[in-house]
């Protein structure tokens, strides 16, 4: 299993998974073109993608998916509640699911998991690769670690965690009350603070990479959020890195530990 993080924050989100010949995106929120050249940066060919799984009906998950399947053919899958809530879906072909269904992609068994977050049938998502059992937690946009969320994100070898905001920028920033109160409440988005939680929690010893994402470029910083996941994982059994992706460009690719799969390429940091 192989995981680039073609960007994420406010302005687009999209995470590209590879088992074998199995490529899947979960979410896309750039435009078609934008989508292309990300995936070009990163060695694929877009007509090689077999779906893309959507999180959620937002502009910035959801932005290319209906218009990059119908031009490259990919397979679109949403929840029920997210496809009725985007135009763009409901006009397109989507296999609908409930939130907390399992599906096959080709090598990689998706698992869909219910969050909490202010749009209709949000999930993250856990991958598990069908031939080396290596697993990958996609978990952005949440405004807390439900119990659900808590027991699917163990025994995970990468997972992708949301940082928002840290929550002293936060207060201090621009943002009106009411839009502080919206990213910060239960619907909302999870903190520097809630990721550590959520993180430690996390540890395991095959654990290899936590890749923070959809950190806010108003709220937070990459060093301030890796700092406090860093710290909140020091003495748990994790031995892996904690990186920042980042909204400009593409980073990976993040892999299993070798007992879980053969040697992947060195990790690139890909600028656009």
């Amino acid at each position: 299993m192989r995981v680039w993080v073609l960007g994420s924050g406010s302005k687009g989100n999209a995470v590209l998974l590879e088992s074998g010949d199995t490529r899947v995106l979960v979410d896309a929120g750039f435009q078609v073109r934008e989508l292309a050249k990300r995936l070009a940066a990163v060695g694929v060919a877009p007509q090689s993608v077999r779906a893309c799984v959507v999180t959620h009906e937002h502009g910035d998950h959801v932005r290319g998916a209906a218009a990059a399947a119908a031009r490259w053919g990919w397979e679109l899958h949403a929840s029920e509640g997210t496809t009725a809530a985007c135009d763009t879906l409901t006009a397109a072909d989507v296999r609908t699911f409930e939130p907390g269904a399992s599906f096959a992609l080709g090598g990689i068994d998706v698992r869909t998991v219910p969050v909490p977050h202010d749009a209709a049938g949000p999930v993250a998502v856990v991958a598990t690769a069908a031939r080396s059992g290596a697993r990958v937690g996609v978990c952005y946009d949440l405004g807390y670690a439900s119990d659900p969320v808590r027991v699917a994100m163990r025994e995970l070898d990468v997972l992708v965690l949301e940082a928002n905001h840290d929550e002293g920028m936060l207060r201090a920033g621009p943002y009106p009350p009411s839009v502080q109160g919206r990213i910060a409440g239960r619907s909302g988005h999870l903190s520097n603070r809630a990721a550590a939680k959520l993180a430690r929690e996390c540890a395991n010893g095959n654990l290899r990479h936590v890749v923070l994402a959809h950190l806010s470029e108003v709220c937070n910083a990459a060093a301030t959020a890796t700092e406090a996941v860093t710290t909140a994982l020091a003495g748990t059994r994790f031995r892996g890195h904690v990186h920042a992706a980042s909204q400009h460009r593409c980073v990976g690719p993040f892999t299993p530990r070798m007992s879980r799969c053969a040697p992947a390429p060195q990790q690139l940091s890909l600028a656009l």
